[in-house]
C-alpha cells in the first residue's frame, strides 16, 4: 500500500517544513514513512531532520549522479530524502526527474510525504502537487495566506488532487481562529485537520536540528500535529500501480 500526500501552502513562512517533519513523524507510529524535500530551489528540510552534513541529497539524485538509496536516510523511524542548498546543486538538477524518483519510493512505504515549494510559479514547482493523491494545505489564519492556499487548492483540484484537509499553523492567542476556520470550511475541500499553536519549541527544534516531535514531544504544537496525523486516514494504494502513475504524469504548463 502506498498513499502519497503534497503538504503546500501556496506562500512561505507558514510552517510547511516543519509541519511535513511533523506529520511524518505521527504517522511513523503506524505506517512506513518516507519524507521527500521536493522544495528544490529553497531546500530546508535537511536542517529539521539533523541531516545537514550529509554528502549526498536529491541534487544528487536529480542530476543522475547518484541513486535514490543514496539520498535516503533512516532519521526519528522515517526515511528522509532531503535536498541540497547550494545553487549549483540547483541548477545542475532536472526537477522533473522526481517522477522517476517518488516512483522508486513509493514501491517500498506506506506513506509518503512531499514538502512542496510554497509557490506555484513554475512547472516544477506545481508537480508534487499534480503527483500526490491528496494534498494537507498548511495556513496561518490571514487573508494572504488563506488566498494563497485556495490557490493551490484549485490547481490541484484541477489536476485531479484530493484535498486531505487544512492545517493552521502558528496560530497566536489572540488571533480568532474559531471564526476562521468556520470561514474557511465553506471554501475548502476536507476538514480542518487541527490548529497548531505559536510555538518557542519549534523554533528550538529548528535551532537543534531537530523534529519537534522529537525535542518537545509533549508540547501544545507537537501534540496538535498527533491530532493532525490522527485525522488522516490513509488509503491503501497498489504500490506499481502508483508508480507506472508518477512515471507517466504529465508536467504541466506554468500556472
Amino acid at each position: 500500500m502506498v498513499e502519497v500526500f503534497a503538504v503546500a501552502s501556496g506562500k512561505g513562512g507558514t510552517g510547511k517544513t516543519t509541519s511535513t517533519v511533523a506529520l511524518g513523524m505521527a504517522l511513523a507510529d503506524q505506517y512506513d514513512v518516507t519524507v521527500v524535500d521536493a522544495d528544490t530551489g529553497m531546500a530546508n528540510l535537511l536542517f529539521h531532520a539533523g541531516l545537514s552534513d550529509v554528502e549526498t541529497t536529491l541534487h544528487d539524485v536529480l542530476a543522475e549522479d547518484a541513486a535514490v538509496g543514496e539520498a535516503a536516510y533512516e532519521r526519528f523511524g522515517m526515511t528522509v530524502v532531503p535536498c541540497g542548498t547550494s545553487l549549483d546543486g540547483f541548477r545542475e538538477s532536472d526537477p522533473t526527474r522526481l517522477r522517476e524518483v517518488v516512483a522508486t519510493l513509493a514501491a517500498d512505504t506506506d506513506v509518503l510525504l512531499l514538502d512542496s515549494p510554497p509557490a506555484l510559479d513554475s512547472r516544477a514547482a506545481v508537480l508534487p502537487v499534480v503527483m500526490a493523491d491528496r494534498t494537507v494545505i498548511v495556513l496561518q489564519p490571514t487573508i494572504p495566506a488563506i488566498s494563497d492556499g485556495l490557490k493551490v487548492q484549485e490547481y490541484a483540484t484541477s489536476y485531479g488532487t484530493d484535498v486531505a484537509g487544512v492545517l493552521f499553523n502558528k496560530v497566536r492567542d489572540d488571533e480568532r481562529i474559531d471564526d476562521v476556520a468556520a470561514k474557511t470550511d465553506r471554501y475548502f475541500e476536507g476538514s480542518t485537520l487541527a490548529t497548531v499553536p505559536e510555538s518557542e519549541r519549534a523554533r528550538e527544534a529548528r535551532r537543534a536540528g531537530r523534529p519537534l516531535l522529537a525535542h518537545a514531544p509533549d508540547c501544545a504544537a507537537a501534540t496538535a500535529y498527533r491530532t493532525a496525523a490522527d485525522s488522516l486516514s490513509i488509503r491503501r494504494g497498489d504500490s506499481e500501480a502508483v508508480a507506472d502513475r508518477f512515471r507517466s504524469a504529465v508536467i504541466p504548463d506554468t500556472p
